[in-house]
């Protein structure tokens, strides 16, 4: 491609439509993606968007707008709204309806709308099938737009004219060599750096340096080029949580999770979910949703042990869950239950996990859907000898815990994780860096997690959310600036 008129770095939901929203616009679009195919994060979540005003809302009876859903944003942001940025949540909230019709009109479908306080109505749409719906029906729009995707290609640096315009950037390709691409504007949308050391470190979260990221590629490369341009990245110090645990996931992807969502299926699904007795419909929706779900740390209250690899339990007091999973070998353990567990969390409202809004997964649906995560036996014998666990220690555990009878089950390997780092550049309501004096660096742009300025996004639903309101405003006015050059 000759000189783009928009370059956008990183292939997920906010480069996505970025890109998409600039091509559409009259301008040829280049975007650079370091991994093997296009998804980021986004690819990798619940799949939730919270939005007000939208045909789902009124078709469910829900009187809402997008003021009301403004409203209750510092109600998500508690104790820390005093740092929430205002003005963009009124971006978020005033274009997230939007966002959910461009979507629509993509290909993707979805179900709701779902509670979720402290929102004061129905707000949250669920995705269908999954995640990945997104992406394969972003990345078919993109391309039918004219946007040029290089996969496996690195931005290392932003291209700066002395007057401090950006001009493009520098780019290691699959080969390994560096690459000069000029642009008439750039905008970042790497995602956040939950998986990059240094900026852990710097950040005051030391603890989760060496606890491994759900998306090993969020490295902050935007954050890291946009600061070395002059930019700040807003938010940094409280852009960690505690870390996460989630199930290992499947060795091989099923089957199911590679039909592509498209319409006739997710038709089907919200159909069923619709129409269908709960009994019929769950198996269909729980099929799809297990892949990606973690334990409820409920579990333990309720009588499971979690153990490690040696069927010790581990915890100590008053330590995080996810922090004391991170300390065991191999980074993993299980949840070890009983015969009376079993039967306990087999129904409502005991759940092993939940899909907000959409389903909850008990015991059968997990031994259903995600055998190689689960190990049973009649006795604790028979479970040692199955999981390689030594005998004497899971004998131990069970009588510290009051087990009474088997079968027993060990549910397992679960993770410790980093998922998210809400740290993003500083940016204008039009998605533009700011400098330090809040004067936006000509030329630059970025959006998602790489532009999150201050946001908290606090709750299911805002991230994503962001990620596609913010990649099509700035995917706009990276079009505008570049057609002005």
């Amino acid at each position: 491609m000759k000189k783009p008129n928009v370059l956008v770095v990183g292939g997920g939901g906010a480069g996505l439509a970025a890109a998409i929203t600039a091509a559409e616009a009259g301008c040829s679009v280049l975007l650079l993606e370091k991994g093997e195919r296009l998804g980021g994060s986004t690819g990798w979540s619940i799949g939730s968007i919270t939005a007000a005003g939208t045909p789902d809302q009124r078709a469910a009876g829900v009187q809402d707008h997008w003021e009301d859903h403004l409203a209750d944003m510092p109600a998500w942001a508690g104790d820390q709204a005093a740092r929430d940025n205002m003005a963009l949540c009124e971006v978020l909230t005033r274009h997230a309806a939007q966002a959910v019709a461009w979507l629509r009109e993509s290909g993707v479908e979805f179900i709701g709308v779902f509670e979720e306080p402290p929102h004061r109505k129905p707000r949250m749409h669920n995705v269908l099938p999954n995640s990945g719906s997104y992406i394969y029906h972003l990345s078919r729009r993109a391309r039918r737009a004219g946007v040029q995707c290089l996969l496996q290609t690195r931005a290392e640096k932003l291209l700066q004219a002395p007057d401090g315009r950006v001009t493009g950037v520098q780019a290691r390709g699959p080969d390994g060599d560096m690459q000069v691409l000029n642009a008439g504007a750039v905008v970042l949308a790497g995602g956040d750096f939950n998986a990059s050391r240094e900026f852990k470190l710097e950040f005051g979260n030391a603890d989760q340096v060496d606890i491994p990221a759900i998306n090993r590629l969020a490295t902050g490369d935007c954050q890291r080029m946009g600061r070395e341009s002059g930019g700040r990245v807003v938010n940094g110090d409280i852009a960690l949580s505690d870390p996460r645990f989630r199930f290992a996931p499947p060795a091989r992807r099923p089957w199911f999770l590679s039909l592509p969502p498209v319409r006739p299926i997710t038709t089907i699904m919200r159909w069923a979910m619709r129409v269908l007795p709960p009994r019929l419909a769950r198996p269909f929706v729980m099929s799809f949703v297990t892949t990606a779900l973690a334990p409820e740390a409920h579990l333990l209250k309720l009588g499971a042990s979690l153990v490690n690899r040696k069927g010790e339990v581990f915890l100590r007091d008053s330590e995080k869950i996810g922090h004391g999973i991170a300390r065991q070998p191999d980074n993993a353990a299980w949840l070890f239950m009983d015969g009376p567990r079993l039967a306990l969390f087999s129904h409502w409202p005991n759940f092993i996990s939940t899909a907000p809004g959409v389903a909850y997964a008990y015991i059968d649906d997990y031994e259903r859907n995600r055998p190689d995560l689960c190990t049973r036996a009649r006795d604790i014998r028979t479970l040692a000898a199955r999981s390689g666990m030594p005998l004497a220690a899971l004998q131990q555990t069970a009588q510290a815990a009051g087990f009474e009878s088997g079968p027993y089950l060990l549910l397992g390997p679960i993770q410790a994780v980093t998922v998210i780092a809400d740290g993003g550049l500083a940016v204008s309501p039009r998605l533009e860096v700011l400098d330090a004096a809040n004067v936006p660096i000509p030329g630059l742009y970025a959006a998602g997690a790489a532009g999150q300025g201050g946001l908290l996004l606090k709750g299911h639903g805002h991230h994503l959310a962001w990620a596609f309101v913010s990649g099509r405003v700035a995917g706009r006015s990276a079009a505008t600036a570049a057609r002005q050059e």
